[in-house]
């Protein structure tokens, strides 16, 4: 009996071993689905720049570039003219009359045809890095002094001549000339209306005059101007027809 109650235990040891093994067995798969878990996070990532990042990051610094240009000749009805702009073409300009001791100052926005002549002229003279002296072997101060000068960050350079020989230079010194020479009629037209109306057929015979000899920095940008003067009854019907015709030679 004893030996029978020992074979039952035998018998109950084994089977309670075999029923721990598999238990104690990893079911199928489970080590690789584990294995599949552990894998480490991704690293987070940016999300993708938006068109408008993109351009911000390619946006290039803003142009700190100034540039003027002066004149003298102190026996001239206008004796000193100074232009000072950015790159932009947002400037001002400061002329002085004959006789006169107060300066007078106005605002002037080169239009993008001038502004690219004159920046043309700057960038094929290679101002700054240029050590070229611009004045001619003759000298003709009787016709007055220009002077042009360059400023970008901490370099700036300065120029004076009172005739060249150099094209660029002639150009560029012209193309100011015709900024000046229309700022300066902006101006006088201005104070005609104010104040002397009937100087206002005399500088409509003058503006004309400018275009034909092309004078004027840009005659477009005074369409405005005339268009004000052709229905300003304030002033005499001569100088309002002579506007409208004006506009219409601006317009062929």
């Amino acid at each position: 009996m004893a030996r029978r109650v020992f074979k039952q235990l035998q018998f109950l040891f084994a089977g309670l071993i075999i029923f721990g093994a598999v238990f104690l067995l990893p079911a199928p798969g489970l080590s690789a689905q584990t294995k599949t878990n552990e894998r480490k996070p991704e690293s987070a990532t940016s999300p993708p720049a938006t068109p408008a990042q993109r351009r911000e990051e390619n946006k290039k610094p803003p142009d700190t570039t100034h540039y003027f240009y002066e004149f003298k000749q102190p026996e001239f009805i206008i004796r000193h003219i100074t232009i000072e702009h950015d790159a932009n073409g947002v400037g001002k300009i400061t002329f002085e009359r004959k006789g006169e001791e107060t300066p007078i100052e106005e605002p002037i926005n080169l239009s993008m045809g001038a502004l690219g002549r004159v920046l043309g002229a700057w960038t094929e003279l290679r101002f700054l890095e240029s050590t070229e002296n611009y004045q001619a072997e003759k000298q003709f101060p009787h016709l007055g002094t220009m002077r042009l000068k360059m400023v970008r960050d901490k370099f700036n350079r300065t120029a004076e001549f009172n005739w060249t020989n150099n094209k660029t230079v002639s150009l560029l010194a012209n193309e100011y000339r015709r900024v000046a020479d229309q700022a300066v009629l902006i101006f006088n037209i201005s104070v005609a209306r104010e104040t002397q109306p009937l100087a206002t057929p005399k500088l409509m015979d003058e503006f004309e005059m400018q275009m034909k000899r092309n004078g004027l920095s840009d005659p477009q940008q005074l369409v405005p101007l005339l268009n004000d003067i052709s229905t300003d009854e304030h002033l005499p019907l001569i100088a309002r027809n002579h506007a409208m015709r004006l506009i219409k030679k601006l317009e062929e």
